[in-house]
């Protein structure tokens, strides 16, 4: 499926920016804008803020910045889709005031990628994560599955606030390594997966977990054109969705990975293909379920479920 001081942005160019729609590979529909933060709930002064595009990275950000931190996710709605979230004034007034924001970029969230394009203040203190992944040959912008974009993100975070904040900087380090050796562990524990059933083979509904898959080396083998089509939220060719629905049955794919954000009657049909074929499926999503803040848990249970699926010790 990729963020210092704190500075003013200009007003009026990102309201005009917060106004766009960002978009890859959605549904189509929009997910409804996230609350304005109560006044009672602002940071009080002198607390060191952080501003996320997505709950994920405010997951990672929040493992990191600490309890003496207030961090803010713009999108959190675990039922909505962020490739097609309309950002809100109020966006544009959290943004206005953190001392750091974490991006995805990669035009995913393309609302904080127009801040940047459009006032220098919003760019230099914003984190992108998609500038931190670990080819920057590979154009998959889904990078919170990425070892390399998350652990970048973790460490900038952790420089970016403790030169705010010398006073922190020492215990801002310290979980930033505790955090960075957590991805290192299930990171391993992901490759462990190829290793153990090699040559394993998945069919997507769209390719948001591209990382967690290349790390597993399990071999995604959706037809492009198809991954094409929901990418450019387009219905797929027939002779790509028989293609798909033929080797669900036939049992050619180990498991369908699914994303319940984006679900379209093609995509709930591939579902159903390989239920009924007795094809594992797992659901992987683009924001944090209900109920879950912490980023570790959520990738570790992840990577536990596409074990699982595909045979290998959770």
């Amino acid at each position: 499926m990729p963020v210092v001081s704190r500075v003013v942005l200009s007003t009026g160019g990102a309201l005009a920016a917060l106004a766009l729609v960002a978009g890859c590979g959605g549904s189509g529909t929009q997910s409804a804008p996230a609350p304005a933060p109560a006044p009672s709930q602002a940071a009080p002064a002198g607390t060191l803020t952080v501003v996320a595009t997505t709950n994920v990275w405010g997951a990672v950000a929040s493992a990191v910045a600490g309890p003496d931190a207030k961090v803010t996710s713009i999108i959190n709605d675990p039922a909505g889709d962020p490739h097609s979230y309309e950002s809100t004034p109020a966006d544009a007034a959290a943004i206005n005031d953190a001392d750091v924001v974490v991006a995805n970029g990669g035009h995913y969230d393309e609302f904080a990628e127009q801040i940047g394009e459009n006032d220098p203040a919003a760019q230099a203190k914003t984190i992108t994560a998609f500038d931190l992944r670990s080819d920057p040959a590979d154009e998959n912008e889904h990078v919170w599955f990425d070892p390399a974009a998350v652990k970048g993100v973790a460490n900038q975070v952790a420089q970016r606030l403790g030169a705010a904040e010398p006073a922190q900087a020492a215990a801002l380090t310290q979980r930033a390594q505790a955090f960075t050796a957590r991805v290192d562990q299930i990171a391993q524990q992901t490759a462990a997966i190829g290793g153990a059933r090699p040559g394993s083979k998945v069919i997507s509904s769209e390719p948001i977990a591209h990382y967690l898959l290349r790390t597993a080396n399990v071999a995604d083998v959706t037809p492009p054109d198809f991954v094409e089509a929901i990418e450019n939220e387009t219905d797929p060719s027939a002779a790509s969705l028989v293609q798909v629905r033929d080797a669900l049955t036939a049992r050619q794919a180990n498991a369908l990975v699914f994303n319940p954000q984006t679900e379209t009657p093609v995509v709930a049909g591939l579902r159903d293909t390989a239920t009924g074929a007795g094809v594992p499926v797992v659901e992987v999503t683009e924001t944090l379920p209900a109920g879950v803040t912490d980023y570790l848990q959520w990738v570790d249970t992840t990577r536990s479920a596409l074990a699982q699926a595909v045979g290998a010790p959770a």
